[in-house]
């Protein structure tokens, strides 16, 4: 690996992908790190069943098409499938097996310093990590006194290990009820959510809710009001498995926790189940713990940015976290504004520290 360059990407993904694309033409000595061994970002450590929101078409990251996929919607292994044929077709100059401890800044040079004792010299970063490292579990009265099985979603890969058992799913948002829809095929369920969950009309997937988005978001950028009573964007899209389990009669929360127990959840209006394992559906924050000691990173792992821009270091950018670094930026078929954005301020800044 090369001791100085002028930008260092951190990450391997989708993020990291959409930024290596606007790059390869600019002219400068780039290299991305990627903690993975092999090719396909977060995508390989997804549970085995989890597809994309969207058709194939509207999946697509910058410059190359996604296939169209077997089912409605691309699954984990189509993707995967995707993401390193992308990285494949435009040859980026990526290092494997790279996981990025700190980065640190003297004199206005960065240095990345690695898991494996190597530092890098560099005008400019791009942190594109996404969340898959910093999954996040809510503090719950009684979790650390519970005695079975507790697995994030991160960890979770089918419904093998809850056959049989009385399961806790925690967590109102797609995961949770997709989880849901999936375990309670083999285990009595119990479904756990701050709130009530709300569902998305049928014929209602990503490629409309990305429409929607879009059209708040333009409207924002104007100052213009939008009507978003149609359709509430953080609501649960009703992919194929979660209609299946509304057949079923399982998508019923029975509310928000009170306490849990050695073997019980206790409910707020303090009704008790017996129950022997717990599936936290709880999300993640942001992956960025590697900036800490370059700029104030908060709980859930968010720095001050203008866009992608970190207002308080100069020659620092974020792609990828999701809204707070540009819009969609969290999506395949979002990011790529947001990458291309940001590999032209890249560009101006090395120009003018030069």
């Amino acid at each position: 690996m090369k001791k100085e360059v002028e930008l260092i990407v951190i990450g391997g993904g989708q993020s990291a992908l959409a930024c290596g694309y606007f790059l390869r033409r600019t002219g400068l000595d780039y290299l991305i790190l990627d903690d993975k061994e092999t090719c396909g970002g977060s995508w390989p450590q997804t549970w085995e069943s989890l597809t994309l929101f969207s058709p194939a078409k509207f999946s697509s990251l910058p410059g190359f098409m996604m296939p169209a996929s077997v089912g409605e919607y691309p699954s984990r292994e189509e993707v995967i499938s995707y993401l390193c044929a992308y990285e494949r077709r435009y040859d980026f100059p990526i290092e494997r097996g790279v996981r990025v401890t700190q980065v640190t800044r003297e004199d206005g040079v960065f240095i990345i310093h690695t898991e494996e004792g190597q530092q890098v010299k560099t005008k400019a970063v791009i942190s594109a990590t996404g969340t898959w490292q910093n999954p996040f579990i809510p503090e719950v009265s009684g979790r650390e006194r519970f005695q079975g099985l507790q697995m994030h979603s991160k960890e979770y890969q089918n419904s093998k290990a809850f056959e049989g058992k009385r399961v806790l799913i925690v967590g109102e948002g797609n995961t949770g009820a997709q989880l849901l829809a999936e375990v309670s095929k083999v285990a009595q369920t119990v479904w756990a959510t701050h709130k009530q969950p709300e569902f998305l009309p049928d014929d209602v997937d990503g490629r409309v809710l990305f429409d929607l988005a879009t059209a708040k978001y333009e409207a924002e950028k104007l100052g213009k009001p939008f009507d978003s009573s149609r359709y509430h964007l953080g609501n649960i899209v009703m992919t194929p498995s979660v209609k299946e389990a509304r057949g079923r009669a399982v998508l019923s929360s029975k509310g928000r926790i009170s306490v849990l127990e050695e073997t019980a959840v206790v409910w707020e209006n303090g009704e008790r189940d017996e129950i022997d394992a717990i599936l936290w559906c709880t999300g993640f924050g942001f992956a960025t713990g590697h900036l800490s000691d370059l700029v104030s990173v908060d709980v859930r792992g968010r720095i001050s940015t203008e866009e992608t821009r970190c207002k308080d270091v100069p020659g620092l950018w974020t792609v990828g976290y999701g809204g707070w670094t540009g819009f969609a930026s969290a999506t395949l078929i979002g990011v790529g504004r947001s990458a291309r954005q940001t590999v032209k301020e890249v560009v101006d800044y090395i120009k003018e520290i030069k």
